[in-house]
């Protein structure tokens, strides 16, 4: 049996997996045809639980590593970024203005620059985060 079967954080890596692989889909699409105001919005919706997902994987390995006192996205992006999990805070910090925002998608702006941002930007910053998470369970499963 892997070792990795009951650690919290690849548990959720797993689930953030398969939420990515939800929103690579979308940015296919994006990159095929102009969505329709329906599909943007899933898009977007797509986006809200990857997000969750990944800053959660952050918060629960660092907690993993011994880091204490991460309560919130910001916290999990700033530390993950410190210990150098993260390539690039800028864009982790504005996903979270995003997220934020992503409960006013009913104004077209809001859901314009969104899906622009996640087309242009996040899903890079999610794969990037794929590959960095990836090579941490092979080092436990190595280990």
């Amino acid at each position: 049996m892997s070792k990795t079967h009951d650690i919290r954080w690849i548990l959720r890596f797993d689930n953030f997996q398969r939420a990515l692989a939800r929103l690579r889909q979308g940015v296919g699409l994006v990159n095929q045809r102009q969505l329709s105001d329906l599909e943007q919005l899933g898009l977007i919706h797509i986006f809200e639980f990857t997000h969750e997902l990944a800053w959660n994987v952050l918060k629960d390995f660092l907690i993993w590593q011994g880091v204490a006192d991460i309560i919130g996205s910001r916290d999990a992006t700033r530390t993950a970024f410190k210990v150098g999990l993260l390539d690039d805070g800028a864009v982790w910090m504005a996903m979270i203005k995003s997220r934020n925002l992503s409960s006013h998608t009913y104004r077209e702006e809001v859901a314009d620059d969104i899906a622009g941002k996640i087309v242009g930007n996040y899903y890079d910053a999610f794969c990037e985060l794929e590959k960095v998470m990836l090579a941490r369970k092979d080092d436990v499963d190595e280990a």
